[in-house]
């Protein structure tokens, strides 16, 4: 058949080149990021349409980083869905902004659109994780919790940020959100270890690392307390899993 010849011909000329497409980890990780609203681990990953990795899809310079907009923009709103975004929303940021990549006229609006769709969604995200009204001081609670996910942050640090009491923080946390603030926060972690045991390869002890848990048994105790599981029966049971079941009633590409 053509695309088998096409297929054979392209995967010598690839491996001759020394060339490789981005990292399948790293592409869910990336866009697992943006449907958490973590505009920081977001900007870490984010790598340029014209960067190599990314597949050549026309001969046509300005054509190619145009197509792979397209497919950015119809993964970011297919993963915005699935993180609870409404999906009409979601749908129409996708229309504007596919209407958007139409009208550039050079690879360089390309990239800006690039950009610009990307934080928004991300933008979008964190929004919709906070869609109550909180005062001011939980919002900026909520930004200094979610930009220090992977770092660890503590009740005391975040006061110390907002120039409050440990104390007072806590009372008006459980007030307006409902839940213990040291309990929000390891909820938080531990979704973001769940996100890294579906999408990445990184093993249980890495991640515990990476979430600057005090040890590795402390980590999987806390992560069995919220799921249900250890680290690795998770894993076992959803790595990957869901990005089979990513379907959606409209198709943009």
């Amino acid at each position: 058949m053509e695309i088998n010849r096409e297929l054979s011909k392209r995967q010598f000329m690839q491996k001759e080149n020394d060339y490789h497409h981005s990292p399948y980890e790293t592409e869910l990780e990336f866009y697992s990021a943006v449907r958490e609203g973590d505009l920081e681990t977001v900007k870490r990953l984010y790598t340029p349409l014209d960067t190599n990795g990314k597949g050549r899809l026309s001969k046509d310079e300005l054509r190619n980083v145009k197509y792979h907009l397209v497919i950015t923009i119809a993964m970011l709103c297919r993963f915005c869905i699935e993180g609870g975004l409404d999906p009409e929303t979601a749908y129409t940021i996708s229309d504007i902004y596919i209407n958007k990549c139409d009208e550039c006229r050079n690879e360089e609006s390309v990239m800006a659109v690039h950009k610009e769709v990307i934080v928004y969604y991300t933008k979008q995200m964190k929004k919709a994780a906070s869609q109550n009204v909180y005062s001011k001081h939980i919002l900026m609670c909520f930004d200094c919790i979610f930009d220090n996910i992977y770092k660890g942050v503590t009740v005391n640090q975040i006061a110390d940020e907002l120039n409050i009491t440990p104390q007072y923080l806590s009372k008006l946390f459980r007030e307006e959100v409902g839940v213990k603030i040291s309990d929000f926060i390891m909820s938080k972690r531990i979704q973001a270890a769940e996100n890294m045991l579906r999408y990445s390869e990184y093993s249980p002890l890495d991640i515990a690392n990476y979430l600057a848990f005090s040890s590795h048994s402390h980590f999987i105790a806390c992560f069995k307390k919220q799921t249900g599981l250890t680290p690795k029966q998770y894993r076992d049971q959803f790595f990957r899993a869901n990005w089979n079941k990513h379907s959606t009633s409209r198709s943009k590409i």
